[in-house]
């Protein structure tokens, strides 16, 4: 009977034993787990750090590719306009050597027909001597007006070279310059103006648009044409719809 006893007493204390291992146990799996969740969850993190590590390096370098064919572009276009500026101011040069020219020999042609004249000489030697002065006059009207749009052409040449070395940013336009707008695109926010380089418009000249009297927003024109331009809205000034009839004066006027 007493060895019965202490059998069952033995059966029960091992019971007891193995029901605190169960529970050892479960607490170091459940250790175990959160480290192993933690860990992983650590490495899941720097590997998406690294993805995004990666994708702002590569957009890096292409942003860095992009600047440098961008330096390269400005470098082509300032020297194709100085090569175009020189050789504009050769031919106003060789124009205005022209025009001197033509000028002395409408002086020569005016003082022998005068001499002419007097000296009695035949209607057709007259007529000669008046045809001759009247080509004359037209050769320098003509170089006169090509002197004009060679001064145009070498300011435009000399703002533009002004930009790419960025000694004067601003390019100032006549404070007397008036226009209006012709035609708005309001979804790519660009306008046509009913003034181009007859009245003395240029390229990257900033324009105020009003109405009424009031501010509506600016322009800054990005081409020129004879008697029209275009130009697009400047981020940041738009203070209203641009419509059409709107007017325009510079926003840098010339002292």
């Amino acid at each position: 009977m007493l060895i019965r006893i202490s059998l069952i007493l033995a059966i029960v204390t091992a019971l007891f034993a193995g029901v605190g291992n169960v529970f050892l146990v479960k607490d170091k799996i459940t250790t175990l787990t959160t480290d192993r969740n933690t860990q992983r969850d650590g490495r899941i993190a720097a590997e998406n750090e690294r993805d995004k590590t990666k994708k702002e390096l590569a957009k890096t370098q292409d942003t860095l590719k992009q600047t440098q064919q961008d330096l390269t572009d400005a470098q082509a276009a300032e020297k194709k306009a100085e090569d175009t500026a020189a050789a504009q101011t050769k031919r106003a040069d060789e124009v205005a050597d022209k025009l001197a020219k033509a000028a002395q020999e409408r002086d020569e042609a005016q003082g022998k027909l005068a001499a002419y004249t007097d000296t009695g000489l035949t209607p057709k030697q007259v007529t000669d001597l008046g045809r001759s002065l009247k080509d004359a006059q037209n050769a320098i009207e003509a170089l006169n007006d090509e002197k004009v749009v060679l001064s145009r052409t070498i300011e435009r040449l000399k703002n533009r070279l002004a930009k790419y070395e960025g000694t004067n940013p601003v390019v100032e336009l006549s404070a007397s310059l008036k226009g209006k707008i012709l035609v708005v695109d309001p979804k790519w926010d660009f306008v046509v103006l009913n003034i181009g380089d007859d009245q003395g418009v240029k390229e990257d000249g900033e324009l105020l648009v009003s109405r009424d009297g009031k501010l509506v927003a600016k322009v800054v024109v990005r081409s020129v044409q004879k008697d029209r331009s275009i130009a697009n809205v400047v981020p940041g000034w738009k203070l209203g719809e641009v419509f059409e009839g709107d007017e325009v004066t510079p926003a840098h006027p010339a002292t």
